[in-house]
């Protein structure tokens, strides 16, 4: 006997918005995500924080905040949502972003890694990034003080506080 699975939508997704609880969507498959801890947000804060302000300064494109959703697969879709996002001017339409889920990739995704995180899951998220044309990851480990910047799963670096990003 084969049981079907039901597959979820950006569309079903975003409804779940209004349940108070986090969720991601990969290939149809709703990923319940638990509230972030005090350093992972504060963390996450700075670099919005700082990234914001160069980008306004320099009228480059629009910084995301934390937990916004972007769809970046479709059929099934897969909607992920980083720690902070930018998208280049230009890219998004004039009237500016999307009520819902925008159906791209952004140009740069930051995700900042929680003490539950596995090394599995990170890699899945960086890699579906990449896939999908996000131009640059990076993923912040906190306990390190430390960054992987991924261009691709092939060119990536480390850089440690000591390193200018």
């Amino acid at each position: 006997m084969t049981l079907s699975k039901t597959l979820s939508t950006a569309n079903d997704l975003f409804q779940l918005s209004s349940t108070g609880k986090r969720y991601e969507l990969v290939k149809g498959e709703l990923l319940e995500m638990a509230p972030t801890g005090g350093r992972h947000g504060r963390v996450a804060s700075r670099i919005d924080f700082r990234l914001r302000g160069y980008v306004e300064q320099h009228d480059l494109g629009e910084v995301f905040a934390a937990e916004t959703g972007f769809r970046i697969e479709q059929g099934p879709d897969t909607v992920r949502a980083p720690d902070v996002a930018f998208i280049a001017k230009g890219r998004l339409p004039e009237s500016g972003p999307p009520v819902g889920f925008p159906d791209l990739a952004p140009d740069l995704v930051v995700e900042v890694v929680s003490p539950g995180d596995t090394a599995s899951e990170i890699q899945a998220k960086v890699e579906d990034w990449l896939r999908a044309g996000v131009k640059l990851a990076w993923v912040v480990y906190p306990e390190t003080r430390s960054v992987a910047v991924y261009q691709s799963m092939q060119k990536a670096r480390v850089l440690t506080d000591q390193d200018v990003i």
